[in-house]
C-alpha cells in the first residue's frame, strides 16, 4: 500500500483576484470579463499560452482577497471557454484544478499581476485506510441527508460516485452554508484526509443547527395552531352560550354580570363592597385566556361566602349557662367563673346599647394552660354550647408556615386564606368560639413564624381590623371568643402570652376524678363497649382505686383507658360464658380483671421497702409537662480512701438544679455545727446526690430544701419521715425562698398519699387556689428557714446512727 504524501511543482501564473469569494479545486466558475482585473488575468494567460506554443489551455491563479489582503494559498485554474454569459456580457468559464502555494511576485506578459507558486500535488494511498474509508462513508451519508432535505436528488448520485478523498472534501465548496473563514480553512488544509475530516465536522454542525431550527419552527407552528384552534373553539363556545341565554330569556348576561349582581345583592360592609366591585371590573376587562380571571373568580367566591354581617344571638341566661358548664365538666371552676363573668358583662353592655365601643365589640381571648387530659379541648365546645354560639376548632400543632395564619398572597398558584378566615367561613357567623388547639406546639422555620402572625389575631385592641393576605380587606374579629390551649406555658412566646388572659388548669383531685368517671367516662365507654345501661356497674370504691392506684396523672385520659379496659374484659367474659350480666365491679374485683395496681402510695408499703427507710433519702415535689409529681432525692458519702472530696450529681440535671445542690452543700458546711451535724465528713469525703428516673431531664431551684434535708439525714443518721414531702428554694443563709406550681405540687402529693407538705412561707397565698378537699387531707407547713424544715422532716432517732455507717 502506497503511503500518503504531498509534493510541490513550481509555476509562474497571472493572478485573478477573488473578492470575498472562495473557489476550491474541482469547481467550475464563470467570470465576467467586463471586470478589468479578470480580463487582464485571462488575456495574460492567453498570451502566455500562445507564446509558449503549447496546445494546453491558458492557466490563471485564483487567489482569494479578503478585505484587500491576499490569502497564502490559491487555486490553479484553466480557462475552458471564452464567450458570452447568459445576460449577454463577455465572460470566461474557468475550472479550478489544484492548490497552489503562493510565492514571490514575477514578470509576465499583459497587464496582470504575475506570481511564482508551487503546485501542491496530493497522493492518496490505495486502498484507503480503514479510518479514512469510514470518514468517506460518513461524509457521503451526511451530504446525502442534507441534499435530500433540499430536494437536490440529481446531485446525490454525483456525490456518491466521487471516490477520491481530496475531490470529495473539495466538493463541500459548493455548500452555501459555509462561511468565508470556513472555506479559507478548507483551502489552506493540504492533507486530503484532514480536509475531509474538517468538511465532515462542518457539515455535521450545520445539520445539527438545522435540526434545532426545524424543531423550534415546528413547536412555534404547533403553538400557533393550538392558539388558533383554542380561539376558534372559544368563539364557538361564546356563540353557543349566547344562543342558550337568548333561549332562557337572559340575553346579554355575562359571567361578570352575574358576579356584579351577586356583589350588589350581598350584605357586605362598604369597604368590602368597593374592593369586590373593583375585582368585578378587572374580571370584565380580563380575557378568557388570562389566568387572572380564575384568580378573581376564586377570590370573589371566597368573599361572598364569608358571613360578614351574620351573628348568632348570645344566650344571656347566666344561670342556665352555668348549669350547662357544670353538667358537661366537673371542676375547672376558674374557667367557668371567667365565662360566667364574660356573659354577664356582655348582657349588661347589650342592655345599655354598648355592644360596640370604639369600633370594637366585646370578644375575649383566654389561654387554657395545663397538663394533658384535663379537658382543655373539650371545654371549648362546652363554652360555645353555654353561650349559644357556633364552635370551630383550629389545630395549630406542628404549624410552621406563617401563611397558615395570615393566608397566601393571591399571586401564588393555589393561594388560600388563612386558618382564621377559614374558621369564620366554616362557622357561618362572625362571633363563633374559636379554639386554637396546642398553641404551644407552633414552630417556625424559613417560611416565617406563625406565633408572630397570631399577635394581631389575639390582641383585643387590634383584631377588629385584622387583614388577611389573601382577602386584603379588613375583617372584624373583635366579637370572636378565642380559647387557646397549651401544655407548657414556657413554650408560648412572651409577647403572645401577654395578649391573652391566662387560666391555669392544674389537674383534678381524686374526688373530682371519681365524679368525672361516674358521670362522663363510664356512660361513654359503656356505649363504646356495646353494653347497655345497668349491665355493668362500677362502684365508687373501684373508681377511687382506679384513680388512686392504677392511674396517677393530672388528667383523666389514663383513667378512661382503664375504665374501657375493664368494660372490654367484662364484655369478653360474658361472650365466652364466664360471667353473667348484670355485674357490679367492686374494688376487690379489679386485680382479677385488669391486674395489679401500678402506683401504690409510699405510705402503704412495708416500712422496710420504702425509699426513705434509710438515711439520706428525702421526698420532694416537682412540676412536669404532665402536671405535678413526687421526686425523690438520694445522698451518699464516699469512703475517704476511695477518692477525693467533692460533689457528684447524677440524674440528668439542669444548671439551676446543680447550683441548688452546691448551695445546699455550702450551707451545711458553714452552718452544720449549729445543727449538731458532723460537717467534717463533708470536707474529707466525696458527696454524691442522685435523682432517680435518670432518663427524665430535671431543672429548677425548688429542690433546694429537699437536697439539704437528704444531706442532713445522711450526716445525722436520722430517717426522713415517709409522709412528708417538701418544696422550696434554699439560700446560702438557710432561708427558704418561694417557688411556683404550688397547686400542682400539692395535688401530686395528695395523689401519692403524702399527708404533710412543707412549702415556703411566701407561697401561702397560693393555697387559695388549692381545692378545699385536698387541703383538708394535707397538713401544710409554711416555713421561712431550713432549720424548720429539718425539725419537721427528720424523724427522731432513739439511737444515733454514726454517719460513717
Amino acid at each position: 500500500m502506497a503511503a500518503e504524501s504531498t509534493s510541490y511543482t513550481p509555476l509562474a501564473l497571472p493572478v485573478l483576484p477573488l473578492d470575498d469569494e472562495i473557489v476550491l479545486p474541482g469547481m467550475v466558475v464563470p467570470f465576467d470579463l467586463s471586470d478589468a482585473e479578470v480580463r487582464a488575468a485571462v488575456e495574460a494567460a492567453q498570451a502566455a499560452a500562445r507564446s509558449s506554443g503549447s496546445s494546453s489551455k491558458p492557466k490563471v491563479l485564483l487567489v482569494p482577497r479578503i478585505d484587500g489582503t491576499y490569502a497564502g494559498m490559491g487555486v490553479l485554474g484553466t480557462v475552458e471557454q471564452v464567450g458570452r454569459l447568459a445576460d449577454g456580457d463577455p465572460g470566461a468559464l474557468i475550472r479550478a484544478r489544484g492548490r497552489v502555494r503562493i510565492g514571490a511576485g514575477t514578470t509576465g506578459p499583459g497587464a496582470a499581476l504575475w506570481v511564482e507558486g508551487a503546485r501542491v500535488d496530493e497522493t492518496v494511498p490505495d486502498p484507503l485506510p480503514g479510518a479514512t474509508a469510514e470518514l468517506v462513508k460518513e461524509y457521503k451519508a451526511l451530504a446525502t441527508s442534507w441534499l435530500k432535505k433540499r430536494g437536490a436528488w440529481q446531485v446525490v448520485d454525483r456525490v456518491q460516485q466521487i471516490d477520491d478523498v481530496s475531490a470529495l472534501a473539495d466538493n463541500s465548496g459548493y455548500s452555501p452554508f459555509l462561511t468565508t473563514e470556513q472555506k479559507i480553512q478548507l483551502l489552506e488544509t493540504e492533507d486530503p484526509t484532514a480536509r475531509l475530516k474538517l468538511a465532515t465536522e462542518q457539515l455535521r454542525e450545520h445539520l445539527a443547527e438545522q435540526d434545532v431550527a426545524e424543531s423550534i419552527a415546528k413547536d412555534v407552528q404547533e403553538g400557533v395552531d393550538k392558539q388558533q384552534r383554542e380561539f376558534l373553539l372559544r368563539r364557538q363556545l361564546e356563540a353557543v352560550r349566547k344562543e342558550l341565554r337568548e333561549l332562557d330569556g337572559k340575553e346579554g348576561e355575562e359571567e361578570s354580570d352575574d358576579y356584579r349582581a351577586r356583589v350588589e345583592a350581598a350584605d357586605l360592609p362598604e369597604n368590602v363592597r368597593e374592593a369586590a366591585l373593583k375585582e368585578v371590573e378587572k374580571l370584565e376587562r380580563a380575557s378568557d385566556q388570562s389566568p387572572e380571571g380564575s384568580w378573581i373568580r376564586t377570590w370573589l367566591d371566597t368573599v361572598l361566602e364569608l358571613p360578614w354581617n351574620e351573628r348568632t344571638e348570645d344566650e344571656y341566661d347566666i344561670k342556665g349557662a352555668q348549669q350547662i358548664l357544670d353538667a358537661e365538666h366537673a371542676g375547672l371552676q376558674d374557667v367557668k367563673e371567667r365565662i360566667t363573668e364574660y356573659l354577664a358583662v356582655r348582657k349588661r353592655r347589650s342592655d345599655r346599647g354598648m355592644g360596640v365601643v370604639g369600633g370594637r365589640r366585646g370578644g375575649a381571648v383566654l389561654a387554657l394552660v395545663g397538663p394533658p387530659g384535663v379537658g382543655k379541648t373539650s371545654l371549648g365546645e362546652s363554652v360555645a354550647h353555654a353561650m349559644g354560639r357556633k364552635f370551630v376548632r383550629v389545630a395549630l400543632g406542628g404549624v410552621r408556615d406563617e401563611a397558615e395564619i395570615r393566608g397566601h398572597r393571591r399571586t401564588y398558584v393555589g393561594a388560600l386564606p388563612g386558618r382564621i378566615v377559614r374558621a369564620i367561613k366554616e362557622a357561618g357567623s362572625m362571633n363563633p368560639v374559636v379554639l386554637l388547639d396546642e398553641i404551644d406546639k407552633v414552630g417556625s422555620d424559613f417560611r416565617g413564624d406563625p406565633a408572630a402572625a397570631l399577635l394581631e389575631v389575639l390582641d383585643p385592641a387590634q383584631n377588629h381590623t385584622f387583614r388577611d393576605h389573601y382577602l386584603e380587606v379588613e375583617l372584624d374579629l373583635s366579637d370572636v371568643v378565642f380559647l387557646a390551649t397549651a401544655n407548657v406555658l414556657e413554650a408560648i412566646p412572651e409577647a403572645l402570652l401577654d395578649r391573652m388572659e391566662l387560666v391555669r388548669l392544674d389537674g383534678y383531685t381524686e374526688d373530682e376524678k371519681v365524679v368525672i368517671a361516674r358521670d362522663h367516662l363510664l356512660p361513654r365507654q359503656l356505649e363504646r363497649a356495646g353494653l347497655g345501661d345497668g349491665e355493668v356497674t362500677i362502684d365508687e370504691g373501684a373508681l377511687r382505686k382506679l384513680a388512686g392506684e392504677y392511674t396517677r396523672e393530672a388528667g383523666v385520659r389514663n383513667l378512661e383507658r382503664s375504665v374501657a379496659r375493664l368494660l372490654r374484659k367484662v364484655a369478653a367474659q360474658h361472650e365466652l360464658g364466664e360471667r353473667e350480666l348484670p355485674f357490679t365491679v367492686g374494688a376487690d374485683e379489679l386485680r382479677g380483671l385488669i391486674g395489679r395496681p401500678h402506683h401504690v402510695p409510699e405510705s402503704a408499703q412495708d416500712p422496710a421497702e420504702r425509699r426513705t427507710a434509710v438515711p439520706g433519702v428525702a421526698t420532694g415535689l416537682a412540676v412536669t409537662g404532665a402536671g405535678g409529681d413526687v421526686l425523690f432525692v438520694e445522698a451518699s458519702l464516699a469512703d475517704p480512701e476511695t477518692g477525693a472530696a467533692g460533689l457528684t450529681l447524677t440524674g440528668q440535671l439542669g444548671d439551676v438544679m446543680k447550683e441548688s445542690a452546691q448551695i445546699a452543700l455550702s450551707f451545711l458546711r458553714s452552718r452544720g455545727a449549729e445543727l449538731e451535724l458532723p460537717v467534717g465528713d463533708l470536707k474529707e469525703r466525696g458527696v454524691h446526690i442522685h435523682f432517680p428516673a435518670g432518663a427524665v431531664p430535671k431543672d429548677g431551684p425548688s429542690a433546694g430544701v429537699t437536697m439539704t434535708t437528704a444531706l442532713a439525714s445522711l450526716l445525722s443518721g436520722r430517717l426522713v419521715r415517709t409522709d412528708v414531702a417538701m418544696t422550696g428554694e434554699v439560700s446560702l443563709t438557710g432561708r427558704v425562698l418561694p417557688i411556683g406550681g404550688v397547686k400542682q405540687k400539692l395535688l401530686a402529693a395528695h395523689r401519692a398519699g403524702i399527708t404533710t407538705v412543707v412549702i415556703p412561707k411566701r407561697n401561702e397565698p397560693d393555697l387559695d387556689d388549692v381545692p378545699a378537699e385536698v387541703l383538708e387531707k394535707l397538713d401544710v407547713h409554711a416555713v421561712t428557714d431550713v432549720r424548720q424544715v429539718l425539725e419537721l422532716a427528720l424523724a427522731p432517732a432513739e439511737v444515733r446512727v454514726p454517719a460513717a455507717a
